[in-house]
């Protein structure tokens, strides 16, 4: 292994007296091919180039002398940091980190970022990227070759943000842009890059209580009630109006937390709900950290679905419409319930292979349908009859008894098998 191993954050400016000193001193420095030429690398010193990290630090590991890798920025903060420390390469770092490429990116925009996301697409995680840029209102995005500004444009298609593209930061040819996310893919950009995407409706709800002393967004925040599965009269006009065509009544909380925990929407995972109502469940998956589609039938209900995303500070993206047809153009999802819609909604949304699947039949020939289905799609199917009676207060001292207004609901669920 090598005697001393340093990595030095190199932003573009001068560098430090330490990171001066481990430099001149290294007998082997490995960074990206602009670095190696624009740092004052010792002649006699092997260099290489920083293209395959791990293939990198199994040479250093072979390597006698004293080692430099230069990163950009800071290499702890979704860096080469990570990879270096790996078990099985047995290396011993001292770390000398610069500005990190997200804080530059902000500060050039002259933004706060403490309540950012902060997300990267290297290991083909573009999609999950994107995911998360349509269900949060500030998102920094390190990007890779073939997964930059554009391609990430092209997957949010139709979700309005803001993009502000910082090329080459650090370095003499450092531009920044802003640009609409309809524009973006017109323009060919430069790697490296840190894209912030900014916008959405749910930054104008969000709560300023965790500001000051908590980075990020948590799961389930910003919202005015804490927890999940909510009563039914925590959203307004919960399910249908009634006298609509096939109006379900408002699923119990019961029930939603239920589907909630077979959905196991999560940060960076895409959501359908399908024939949503006012959008209760869909609301409360998006407090989970998912993008979520809300597909629904009714204007009135998109509108209280509109109104119940924003009123817990989440980004729920309402599509009109009904049947199989309205969901030719949706983007892919990992979870997907339909709420409502029958049994060619049930196939059409299976035929798209969500990881995980949900289904609210109203009869038990429906359900035995649906279950057929969901096994026939290549599924592991199974489902449950929930039953609750309220309980109400007998008298003061008298203790509780079983109240009227019971209910009854079947979920269906389904996994992939893989």
């Amino acid at each position: 292994m090598a005697d001393r191993i340093t990595v030095i954050g190199w932003d573009g400016t001068p560098l430090t007296e330490a990171a001066g000193a481990a430099l001149a001193a290294a007998t082997l420095v490995a960074g990206a091919p602009y670095q190696l030429s624009a740092l004052p690398v010792p002649e006699s010193a092997e260099r290489i180039t920083l293209g395959n990290v791990r293939q990198a630090a199994r040479r250093i590991a072979e390597h006698r002398g004293a080692a430099v890798v230069v990163a950009e920025g800071d290499p702890g903060f979704f860096g080469v940091v990570r990879t270096l420390r790996r078990p099985e390469y047995g290396l011993e770092l001292e770390v000398l980190p610069a500005v990190s490429s997200v804080a530059a990116a902000f500060a050039r925009a002259g933004m706060p970022w403490e309540d950012a996301q902060v997300v990267s697409v290297h290991g083909g995680r573009l999609r999950r990227a994107a995911n998360i840029c349509r269900a949060h209102p500030k998102v920094a995005v390190l990007t890779a070759p073939g997964a930059g500004p554009a391609e990430l444009a092209l997957m949010l298609r139709g979700v309005h943000r803001t993009f502000v593209v910082c090329e080459a930061l650090g370095t003499p040819d450092e531009d920044v842009t802003v640009l609409t996310s309809d524009r973006i893919a017109d323009h060919v950009w430069r790697d490296p890059n840190v894209v912030l995407v900014i916008g959405g409706g749910a930054q104008a709800a969000t709560v300023d209580e965790a500001a000051g002393w908590l980075a990020g967004r948590p799961v389930g925040y910003p919202g005015a009630d804490r927890g999940w599965a909510l009563p039914g009269d925590a959203y307004a006009g919960a399910g249908r109006t009634e006298g609509e065509p096939g109006a379900p009544e408002a699923l119990p909380a019961h029930v939603r937390a239920l589907v909630l925990a077979r959905l196991g929407a999560r940060p960076g995972d895409l959501v359908w709900s399908v024939g949503a109502g006012s959008g209760a469940l869909a609301v409360e998956a998006a407090r989970f950290g998912a993008a979520v589609v809300a597909v629904e039938g009714s204007r009135s209900a998109c509108a209280r679905l509109t109104v119940n995303a924003r009123r817990y500070g989440v980004e729920v993206e309402a599509v009109y419409g009904s049947g199989p047809e309205v969901l030719g153009g949706l983007p892919e999802p990992d979870a997907a319930v339909v709420e409502s819609g029958g049994l060619d909604v049930v196939r059409a949304v299976l035929a798209r292979r969500p990881e995980r699947f949900v289904a609210l039949p109203r009869t038990f020939a429906e359900a035995e349908e649906v279950r057929r289905a969901i096994a026939g799609a290549g599924y592991r199917a199974d489902g449950a009859l929930l039953q609750s009676t309220p309980l109400r207060p007998v008298g003061e001292d008298d203790g509780l008894t079983l109240g009227a207004g019971g209910t009854g609901a079947l979920v269906l669920w389904g996994e992939q098998i893989v």
